[in-house]
């Protein structure tokens, strides 16, 4: 069976392999860039009004503003898209868990349910990201 030096890949298994790898390249770009930009925009306020998201229980606990908490968020966000870019399988498992925190705020809020599931789901595709970047790595 003839492998290809630069992957240890059989030739046979190269184009399921492709297609894994760009399967992960996707979702790592998109779990790398979708938390920078929605970290950028609670700065620029391009997309939404954030605060508006944040659960009433929530912002009644917090020691200072909602705009400051939004800060933080947005900083948060910023550096869990680059640990992505960096460490993916730990970045993945980061994103992941902070995409299901957002959730569980939009359910205390009693709105935003749709956008509650979408994150659920999210928070999914970030875990088996987090999955098929161990796998590959066992796979080598």
């Amino acid at each position: 069976m003839e492998t290809i030096a630069s992957t240890g890949v059989p030739s046979a298994e190269r184009p399921a392999y492709d297609r894994i790898a760009t399967a992960i390249a996707l979702q790592k770009y998109t779990y790398a860039l979708v938390p920078i930009v929605a970290g950028l925009d609670k700065f620029t306020h391009l997309l939404t009004d954030w605060g508006q998201y944040l659960a009433p229980v929530v912002a009644d606990m917090l020691p200072f503003s909602t705009a400051t908490f939004m800060g933080v968020v947005g900083i948060i966000e910023i550096l869990a898209g680059l640990l992505v870019l960096i460490k993916p399988r730990i970045g993945a498992l980061v994103v992941g868990l902070w995409l299901v925190s957002i959730s569980v705020n939009l359910l205390l809020t009693g709105q935003y349910l749709d956008i509650a599931v979408r994150d659920l789901v999210m928070a999914v595709g970030a875990f088996s990201l987090y999955l098929l970047l161990g796998e590959v790595k066992t796979q080598r």
